[in-house]
């Protein structure tokens, strides 16, 4: 062919290069990217994100943040940023917000947080406005398509009808960042506040990948009220997957003041599914959704019940997060770390023991990320506790209880090592502990009658852990229940009882807590329950 070619003369090489050229992307994806309706490195592993937001915007000094979020287990950080709307945050602060991402090995989710709620919150800016916030980041955010992906805009619209709407107004922001020269993965938020409840993101998500010439585009559903059910859940993940179009749960929670959504069903539909999902919120929330903080003050030492369930709980961060190999070379860490030393059971009590075990080694680059203790029980052993040292104090252990218990060691890349031989032992035998204190705070609406959100913190104040608990309580006449969060809740008239879940049975002696909540109605004059038992020990009312 080369001979031939060589002969034909430059014309013909000229017209055969020119034919080459036109079957090629007019723009190649570079960096993070989509493959097969995934998201993938530029190196084609795939990329599954799992992570929280951070509002940088508002609380631009908490840059420890970024190395607490990845002491947890996230992958993933959704940063958020304002071009104007709150102080803008510059081209500098930005460059120093991709380098703590990457020296904490966590993929930047930039987000403009600007346009939320426009067309029915007012100071809401425009999709338009923000492409233009982008542009003037350029030169800070050209040359990291590995590390950074872009959110145009989060949750661009509400629920009012505006013109441009959402896939003519979200089109022409993709098409004025690809002809700005911008190569990154664009992630693109639902409207209707996030939630796409008018589905007009699902009905038109082909349209709005097919317009972007780099086929580079992933869609960002926020599950809150309108996804409560299983069934809601799976539907809106089943379309965009009919259809082959790439998809994340970008923010989620545990409740909502338009309801309770199904974290659950989320976060194992996400797992099964291999789509990411960030949730809502690191801390620092205010205007009455405190309850999404997932640690308190920015205290990573605190973790809020929320931060507990998506960073420790089932499906979780921690058991499902995998580092991005863009940290850890061209190729994936697949090295597991050896198994750890067989731990050894000391300071054994009625409802606790201390266990320590020899280190173990990783040679697969990612390094040690610490360590999981299990309880031995066959196929389906629950975890007792995690640590990112070579020891851990269990509480929450049921007295007279013959406890068999072994470690494995987890990697930065998540691999897991073999588990450790079992050590067995047996708890004293005691009490669970009775003396509890119960806080009840709650935000009603309405005169005369209307809607309450309340909260109930329940503090163990006695000298034995609680394993296990169902507090009870009357509302007062006129007042009833419409549904809760962070427990299994029941009611008979006025009567409530809520019961632990997995995550939050165990009360740590003096003073180990919890917070669960509900929703309900009143009418008349809003009051208070005057008492509370948990598991039937009358409590002090704070």
């Amino acid at each position: 062919m080369k001979s031939r070619l060589a002969v034909a003369g430059t014309t013909l090489l000229a017209l055969l290069f020119s034919m080459f050229v036109s079957v090629q992307p007019a723009h190649a994806a570079v960096g993070l990217r989509v493959s097969g309706g995934r998201v993938v490195e530029a190196n084609g592993n795939a990329f599954v994100m799992r992570g929280v937001s951070h509002p940088h915007a508002w609380y631009a000094g908490q840059t420890g943040s970024f190395a607490d979020i990845k002491s947890l287990g996230a992958n993933t950080v959704r940063v958020v940023l304002s071009g104007g709307r709150w102080t803008a945050n510059t081209a500098s602060d930005v460059a120093n917000v991709i380098s703590l991402c990457k020296q904490n090995r966590l993929i930047c989710v930039l987000e403009n947080h600007d346009t939320t709620g426009y067309g029915e919150q007012s100071g809401a800016y425009t999709l338009d406005q923000a492409v233009d916030y982008w542009i003037g980041l350029q030169s800070v955010l050209t040359g990291q398509e590995n590390h950074v992906i872009i959110n145009i805009g989060n949750e661009p619209f509400g629920n009012n009808s505006v013109t441009p709407g959402w896939q003519a107004a979200t089109t022409s922001a993709i098409t004025r960042l690809r002809n700005a020269g911008f190569q990154h993965l664009i992630m693109v938020d639902a409207p209707n506040w996030g939630q796409d409840w008018a589905f007009t993101m699902r009905d038109n998500a082909a349209a709005v990948f097919d317009s972007d010439p780099q086929r580079n585009i992933v869609f960002s559903i926020h599950m809150y009220g309108v996804f409560d059910t299983a069934a809601e859940v799976t539907d809106y993940l089943n379309r965009f997957q009919t259809a082959g179009l790439p998809l994340v749960v970008g923010e989620f929670g545990h409740d909502h003041s338009d309801g309770n959504p199904d974290e659950d069903t989320i976060m194992s539909q996400a797992q099964s599914r291999g789509l990411g999902y960030i949730g809502w919120s690191w801390s620092g929330n205010g205007g009455g959704v405190e309850y999404l903080d997932m640690v308190t003050n920015f205290n990573v030492g605190s973790l809020t019940s929320w931060g507990q369930r998506i960073f420790n709980g089932a499906n979780g961060i921690r058991q499902t997060a995998r580092e991005a190999t863009i940290y850890g070379g061209s190729s994936a860490d697949t090295t597991p770390p050896t198994a750890p030393g067989t731990p050894a059971a000391t300071n054994v009590t009625s409802t606790g023991a201390t266990l320590s075990w020899a280190v173990s080694t990783d040679s697969g680059g990612s390094g040690l990320a610490g360590y999981d203790v299990y309880r031995e029980q066959g196929s389906t052993d629950p975890q007792l506790g995690q640590s990112t040292t070579n020891s851990i104090t269990l509480t929450g252990l049921t007295a007279s209880t013959q406890y068999q218990v072994y470690v494995r060691a987890r990697d930065g890349a998540g691999n897991l090592s073999a588990n450790s031989s079992a050590v067995t032992f047996t708890t004293a035998s005691g009490g669970g502990g009775g003396a509890c204190r119960v806080a009840f705070s709650a935000s009603p609406w309405g005169s005369g009658q209307g809607g309450f959100t309340a909260y109930v913190t329940i503090t163990n104040t006695g000298t034995s852990a609680v394993n296990g608990w169902s507090l009870a309580f009357a509302l007062p006449s006129g007042h009833g229940f419409q549904q809760g969060w962070s427990a299994t809740w029941a009611s008979s008239g006025q009567n409530l009882t809520a019961t632990n879940l997995s995550w939050n049975g165990g009360l740590a002696a003096n003073g180990g807590s919890t917070q669960i909540g509900f929703n309900g109605t009143w009418s008349g004059t809003f009051t208070r329950p005057a008492s509370f038992t948990l598991n039937g020990s009358a409590c002090t009312v704070a």
